[in-house]
């Protein structure tokens, strides 16, 4: 798939693939950010992309920088529609307890996959069928 991009920082990289196989796109962020303890923000990336009817954005954190600094994403994983045109940006939130994060314009904030979604036409009933698992939820299953 060919997926058309607007560069709205000519002075960033494309996202990328940081090796071959992989699922998502490294993002970039396009300013300095300074998150305390608790802080949220969003952070623009440079880009606006044209994702293609019948396909999704999500927006993923990048796993070591979720471990080794606390650093998550609020909404996570975000969402970008097929018929958005606008920069993505990337709404993150320092979860550490003790100590700032420091993002750098330029370096990698978060990663990009692109999805195939099925459109869902509801069809009301008044029972939902069986299942083995019935109405189990949050810790149904043990730990």
């Amino acid at each position: 798939m060919k997926l058309p991009i607007h560069r709205l920082d000519k002075d960033l990289p494309l996202p990328a693939y940081a090796h071959a196989g992989d699922a998502a796109l490294d993002l970039y962020a396009a300013e300095d950010v300074s998150l305390s303890p608790g802080d949220r923000k969003a952070v623009p990336t440079g880009i606006a992309v044209a994702i293609p009817k019948g396909y999704a954005g999500f927006v993923q954190a990048r796993s070591g920088r979720a471990i080794q600094q606390g650093l998550a994403l609020v909404n996570a994983p975000g969402l970008i529609d097929s018929g958005y045109r606008g920069e993505i940006k990337v709404i993150v939130i320092n979860l550490a307890r003790g100590h700032s994060i420091r993002i750098e314009r330029g370096e990698k904030i978060a990663q990009l996959l692109i999805q195939k979604v099925t459109p869902i036409e509801l069809k009301e009933v008044d029972e939902l069928p069986a299942s083995d698992r019935g109405e189990g939820g949050f810790g149904s299953s043990g730990t």
